[in-house]
């Protein structure tokens, strides 16, 4: 019998990849399955941005092999973001490189930096991938816990007492998922310093942070973190474009040179129809994005009316995300979760899946429309005023 690699033995297959079939299951025309789970953003890009795709995609010329390290102008664009949202300067040539979607950065950066048996801090809770690579690439994982107490912030002090010696990568994610907890520059100032000291690459994960956020950071404006810094940028969020499959990631010309080895020998440089369009989408203007997280704020204010229905308790958060407490009587999250999708059909994400520390918690997308999320609350008030009169009912007919 022919085995698989010994490196996928403790990876799974990626939650959403299996559970979304499940969830796709229960879908009928009678009562359509409304999907609070996944972060994939339901409205348009900008509309300059799908005129540029079409315009460039109708050129003959535009449909062969680009270069690994995108066109000038995109590369630009970046920079020019950078400088206006992060007041952060990036030289064009050497301190940006476009990827097919940030999420391929996390695998090529841990396979540029981490050596087999090289620690890797990652955040619990915090996004299952950062785990998923650091085992395919054979990395010691190290989880770093996210303390409510600190209202989801680290405890810097306390990981400053531990052995850091063999760390390799820290994995950082402000604004974070799945919590919203948006980092302060103290805070940041206080990572970079801790990676300075003991000398591993620090990542933040910052595809969020136009997103109901009044203070959008970079950990490149931070002071040394031009030494120990590489933070990865997405178009997927924030500006509507999950499915275009475009980021980048940003640091010192040695780190990017890294990370260039391992992209250049793993795919192609992306389609110039994409290029194009990401240019014009990094130049959305203030109202653009006034105009999309005022769909946001409607849309939470009606994912906070479900949360209270449930008996959930949250705090205040950014990013296209409500984290929230279960009640303290459900014994079981993951099959209460299951209870209410089979029930109301509404499917919410059950918080064990970003690790341990999420296990008492859940999460509920804001990408979906208000009339949706409005849907999905009566169908919980009736699922919950059923399940109070079950009881009754059955007492009755003793």
């Amino acid at each position: 019998m022919i085995q698989t690699a010994k490196r996928i033995a403790n990876v799974e297959e990626y939650y959403f990849s299996r559970k979304l079939a499940e969830v796709r299951g229960l879908d009928t025309p009678e009562l359509r399955v409304i999907n609070l789970g996944i972060g994939s953003p339901d409205q348009a890009p900008s509309s300059a941005t799908i005129d540029a795709l079409i315009a460039s995609a109708k050129n003959p010329a535009h449909h062969g092999y680009q270069n690994y390290k995108g066109i000038p102008a995109f590369r630009q664009a970046i920079a020019d973001f950078y400088r206006r949202v992060y007041n952060t300067t990036l030289n064009t040539e050497t301190e940006i490189l476009p990827l097919m979607g940030s999420k391929e950065g996390i695998m090529h950066i841990a396979m540029a930096f981490v050596n087999e048996g090289d620690e890797v801090l990652i955040p619990n809770p915090g996004y299952p991938t950062y785990s998923s690579v650091a085992n395919l690439v054979g990395a010691t994982l190290r989880p770093y816990a996210l303390k409510e107490s600190l209202n989801w912030g680290i405890d810097i002090a306390e990981l400053e007492k531990s052995d850091l010696s063999k760390v390799k990568i820290m994995w950082v994610n402000f604004p974070h998922m799945p919590t919203g907890r948006v980092a302060s520059r103290e805070e940041l100032k206080a990572l970079v310093d801790l990676a300075r000291k003991h000398q591993f690459l620090i990542v933040n994960d910052n595809p969020y942070s136009l997103i109901l956020n009044d203070n959008p950071m970079s950990i490149l404006s931070i002071e040394g973190a031009d030494e120990v810094a590489l933070e990865l940028n997405s178009l997927s969020k924030s500006h509507n474009m999950a499915g275009w499959r475009l980021g980048w990631v940003a640091g010192k010309k040695e780190f990017i040179d890294a990370v260039l080895k391992v992209k250049s020998n793993m795919d192609s440089g992306m389609f110039l129809g994409l290029q194009h369009a990401a240019t014009e989408a990094l130049k959305n203007g203030e109202v653009w994005f006034k105009e999309l997280n005022q769909v946001y704020r409607q849309r939470k204010q009606v994912a906070l009316q479900l949360l209270d229905v449930l008996g959930c308790t949250y705090a205040d958060q950014s990013g296209l995300f409500v984290w929230a407490k279960a009640p303290d009587h459900i014994a079981d999250v993951e099959k209460w979760i299951d209870e209410i999708l089979y029930g109301t059909k509404v499917f919410i994400t059950p918080g064990f899946i970003f690790g341990e520390a999420g296990r008492r918690y859940i999460r509920v997308s804001l990408c979906c429309t208000e009339t949706m999320l409005q849907e999905a609350l009566e169908r919980v008030k009736s699922f919950l005023k059923k399940q109070a009169a079950a009881p009754a009912a059955t007492t009755a007919k003793v």
